[in-house]
């Protein structure tokens, strides 16, 4: 029984779509939205396939981070593995090929920690965080050979704390890695008794509402 406190699937007409630019990961959309008594707005927006982050977590409570340069800040965030869902793709399979991508990592156990919009005002971005654990490495022959930003990416581990109150001091901001930490701590402090299973419906995201 809902006590009200949720979000709500409410779409407003379109009356008029645009395609203002189709990028080689997402575009840009202009719409005009029929808001009623309201009005006709024009609203742009950014297209985009959603994605996933993974907080992993080791046998003594330790976060792997990843530190990737992002052009449009400036700076090399500290982040969680993360990337974006391909066509076809399963949330938890798309966690499974990012966590082995860009740590060299595999995990026995999969939970769901939390989702989110990432930019709900300017962005159709879902993103799906996952907690794995039961950790092992690559094989050093089966690992991926990254390129780009990704290219001599390093990875490093922290602990779970260390990295929420480094949070909390200003000191980090990449969204996935703040929501991600934020809510393990959370969940951690009750046993972990709020996870959901790894296939657990994501209706926010428009390919898996049923």
């Amino acid at each position: 029984m809902s006590d009200g406190l949720d979000d709500l699937l409410r779409p407003r007409p379109v009356t008029g779509s645009d395609v203002v630019f189709d990028g080689w990961v997402w575009g840009v959309r202009s719409d005009q939205v029929d808001l009623g008594a309201a009005g006709t707005v024009t609203r742009d927006y950014i297209t985009h396939p959603g994605a996933v982050g993974i907080l992993a977590l080791d046998d003594e409570g330790r976060a792997a981070l990843v530190r990737q340069y992002r052009h449009p800040t400036g700076y090399e965030l500290w982040e969680l593995p993360a990337g974006m869902l391909e066509p076809g793709e399963q949330p938890w399979e798309t966690a499974r090929r990012e966590l082995a991508e860009e740590a060299d990592l595999r995990a026995e156990r999969w939970d769901v920690l939390v989702d989110f919009f990432n930019s709900p005002g300017s962005s159709s971005e879902a993103i799906r965080i996952f907690v794995a654990r039961d950790l092992t490495s690559v094989p050093q022959a089966e690992m991926h050979e990254r390129e780009h930003e990704e290219a001599g990416m390093p990875t490093a581990w922290f602990d779970l704390d260390e990295v929420r109150d480094a949070v909390l001091a200003g000191r980090l901001h990449n969204p996935t890695l703040v929501a991600g930490v934020l809510a393990a701590c959370a969940a951690r402090d009750v046993g972990w008794t709020t996870l959901r299973p790894a296939d657990a419906p994501w209706p926010e995201h428009p390919t898996f509402r049923s």
